[in-house]
C-alpha cells in the first residue's frame, strides 16, 4: 500500500522564480510580437510569457512613446535635489526677513524727517 503525503507533492512541485526584464528586451518582444512574421503564441513559449505579459508590455510600450511624444521641444529643466530647493527656500527667506527690516528702518527715517519728502 502506498501512502501519499500531501505535502510530499507540494515539495517535489518546482518553485517559480520571478524573471525581471530589461527594458531593452521588453522593447525587443514587442518589435518581435508586432513584425507578424511569426505567430505570437510561438514567441510567448519561447520567452516563457503569457499572454497577459505581452499586454502589459504593449501598454508599457504605448504610455512611453505618448509621454515622449508630448514633451514640448525644447531644453527640458531639470529637475532641483531637495537639498538645493531648501538651501534656496533658506535664502529666499532671509531675503525677505532683511528687506522687512529695512521697511522698518525706512518708516522709522521718515517719522524723524518730518514726513520724509527727499526732495528738500
Amino acid at each position: 500500500m502506498s501512502s501519499s503525503n500531501p505535502s510530499e507533492a507540494s515539495d517535489k512541485s518546482p518553485e517559480k522564480k520571478r524573471r525581471y526584464l530589461s527594458a531593452e528586451k521588453k522593447f525587443q518582444i514587442y518589435l518581435e510580437a508586432q513584425d507578424g512574421g511569426k505567430p505570437v503564441g510561438e514567441l510567448l513559449r519561447r520567452e516563457g510569457l503569457f499572454s497577459t505579459d505581452l499586454a502589459r508590455i504593449r501598454q508599457q510600450v504605448k504610455e512611453g512613446a505618448l509621454q515622449r511624444l508630448s514633451a514640448k521641444p525644447g531644453r527640458q529643466p531639470s529637475p532641483v535635489s531637495p537639498e538645493a530647493y531648501e538651501a534656496i527656500k533658506r535664502e529666499l527667506q532671509d531675503k525677505e526677513r532683511a528687506l522687512a527690516d529695512q521697511s522698518v528702518e525706512l518708516a522709522i527715517l521718515r517719522k524723524k524727517t518730518n514726513g520724509g519728502s527727499w526732495d528738500r
